[in-house]
């Protein structure tokens, strides 16, 4: 799957107070899967990982957010069987004719469902999050500005045994006044469901936040069946005809820097 002319890339971008750090390595090798698999307590892990793949978005003064792929495997519930707990009926009649339905495995979601948002950074500064009725403006997003910075970065992608797609992708686009980023995890169990779990993150320069809005959409196959088979494949065009099922909007307020000020020194 991967070219063999990959090479691993690391771009940084400033702007103002703020670097987009973005990190393209390698596929995660066997052994340090299978050693993350028993630290994560799961009994099996996406075929394609990528471990030290990262998107970062850092301030000067420390703080953050950074996306990855092993805090987002975090989020997956390794108890048990999603899939088969709420959509049985068609989980079975999916895999009539193969072998998984016969496997007994220790109960994990193998779709490797994921709510991750990011993850926070930072040591004695640190982003504080609250929950807010404020929405991102998708209008002004749409308004033609200069993209001074892009970049896609694929966390992890698993096949499911051949029976659909789950992975989850996180691109950034920065602005002249803003950057916005999208993390999306699609998952599509063919014969069962498709699901999108999307994190906006918009940030507009000199505000003391972000914004954060995470929405699942989910719909099962049969409500699919009028639309056109190539759209299953396309999380791009799928996702506005999969049902809301939630909406979550948070204000991910900026610590304030303490201004620097020499102190006379304390006599002891």
């Amino acid at each position: 799957m991967m070219s063999h002319g990959f090479k691993s890339s690391k771009k940084d971008f400033t702007f103002g107070p703020w670097t987009v750090t973005a990190s393209k390595n390698h596929i995660m090798k066997s052994k340090d899967i299978e050693r993350l698999g028993e630290e994560l307590n799961m009994p099996s892990l996406p075929e394609m990982l990528f471990g030290d793949n990262v998107l970062r978005i850092q301030h000067l003064d420390g703080y953050g957010i950074e996306f990855n792929a092993i805090d987002a495997l975090k989020r997956v519930n390794n108890m048990e069987d999603y899939v088969k707990v709420a959509w049985a009926q068609e989980w079975l009649e999916s895999r009539a004719d193969s072998d998984v339905s016969k496997e007994v495995v220790r109960p994990f979601d193998w779709t490797y469902t994921t709510d991750y948002r990011g993850t926070l950074i930072g040591e004695s500064l640190q982003i504080k999050v609250t929950k807010t009725t404020e929405r991102i403006n998708m209008e002004k997003l749409k308004a033609r500005e200069h993209i001074m910075f892009f970049e896609e970065i694929l966390l992890f992608e698993d096949e499911l045994h051949d029976h659909g797609v789950s992975m989850i992708s996180v691109k950034i686009r920065v602005m002249p006044t803003s950057f916005f980023l999208l993390l999306r995890f699609f998952l599509r169990v063919d014969g069962v469901l498709i699901r999108i779990n999307d994190t906006r993150l918009y940030y507009e320069n000199g505000s003391d936040h972000m914004l954060r809005e995470f929405t699942t959409r989910e719909s099962r196959m049969s409500e699919l069946k009028n639309l056109p088979v190539a759209l299953y494949t396309d999380p791009n065009e799928i996702a506005q005809y999969l049902t809301l099922k939630l909406t979550e909007c948070e204000k991910l307020e900026l610590p304030v820097s303490q201004p620097q000020t020499d102190l006379p020194e304390t006599i002891h």
